[in-house]
């Protein structure tokens, strides 16, 4: 019987979560996730170390099978699917090398996987990195090696790229190398790639797509061409001390009051909540746009409070 493809009807959805839930135990990691990754596009994956994010990273390479739910690539499940997985690769955090392998015999070994690996394009990613290809990788430092990992995959011609924590030990310049490797192969290939990081700014000029993990639960999913407009910060000084109820009309994500001073932190609606704050008549009103890592400790846990009490 042949295989059914259930490609979403979202135009052109290469990578699908569909709830997908997945426990180890009696320990939840993620919880009822769904969104999407488009062709050719590069979606980030953030949250805090143990948010989940390997967790799903690892579900849709196929090395781990959802209590629930689904991953899907290009309309087919991953899991138990060499098919499937032949037409991705994966770059874990914790990375394995064999002992005395080199980066030429990993590249021999992943031809055989990859028919269409490329033995020019690794040497010349080689050559940019300044690595040896004959020496040992097991001497290389952290960061050579997932440069080595980094060239091996790109060189393998996925159609999928799977990359967890994948900039973690890299210095900015080599960092700076990666990306554009990245946004080269993706115009070149029209490869879709799923990258996950806790360094918000790794992510921030890298990505089509933010989706934010926290407490085993997704907490954003947008473009990130529409932060900008969709995030605003409005700083308020007036001539009384306000209270909370006063802002009660506002979908307001955040209020902070000290004093005569208010700072208003909205999502959506920003020209609706800029008219509801005028009409509180402030002394005066100013406002700011907000970066992804302020969003991002916004729709986390907040811990400003606790801080501010350690040293009393």
């Amino acid at each position: 019987m042949p295989k059914t493809n259930e490609r979403s009807k979202e135009a052109n959805a290469m990578i699908e979560f569909r709830n997908v839930t997945k426990s180890y135990g009696d320990f939840t990691a993620v919880e009822d996730i769904s969104f999407s990754a488009c062709d050719s596009s590069v979606c980030g994956l953030i949250g805090y170390n143990g948010a989940g994010k390997t967790t799903l990273i690892k579900c849709a390479a196929g090395l781990y099978k959802p209590d629930s739910g689904k991953v899907l690539i290009d309309g087919e499940s991953t899991y138990n699917s060499d098919e499937v997985r032949s037409r991705l690769f994966f770059v874990p955090d914790d990375l394995f090398f064999p002992v005395g392998s080199t980066p030429n015999s990993a590249a021999r070994f992943y031809k055989d996987y990859y028919p269409e690996f490329s033995f020019g394009n690794f040497e010349r990613m080689l050559k940019l990195f300044e690595l040896d290809g004959d020496a040992k990788i097991r001497g290389f430092s952290k960061g050579m090696q997932r440069q080595t990992e980094i060239a091996l995959a790109l060189a393998s011609s996925p159609k999928v790229l799977l990359l967890d924590e994948c900039l973690d030990g890299l210095d900015i310049a080599k960092k700076d190398i990666c990306k554009q490797l990245f946004m080269d192969y993706m115009a070149q290939s029209g490869c879709t790639m799923l990258i996950s990081s806790h360094a918000i700014a790794d992510l921030q000029n890298l990505c089509d797509r933010i989706v934010l993990i926290s407490g085993k639960r997704m907490q954003m999913n947008c473009c990130t061409d529409d932060i900008p407009s969709t995030w605003r910060k409005f700083r308020l000084q007036f001539d009384f001390e306000p209270t909370r109820s006063i802002f009660g009309n506002i979908d307001i994500k955040k209020l902070d009051i000290d004093g005569r001073s208010a700072v208003v932190t909205v999502c959506g609606h920003i020209d609706d909540a800029r008219a509801k704050l005028d009409a509180l008549e402030p002394l005066f009103i100013d406002e700011f746009p907000m970066e992804l890592e302020e969003i991002f400790l916004q729709e986390t846990e907040d811990k400003s409070d606790e801080i501010s009490k350690v040293f009393e």
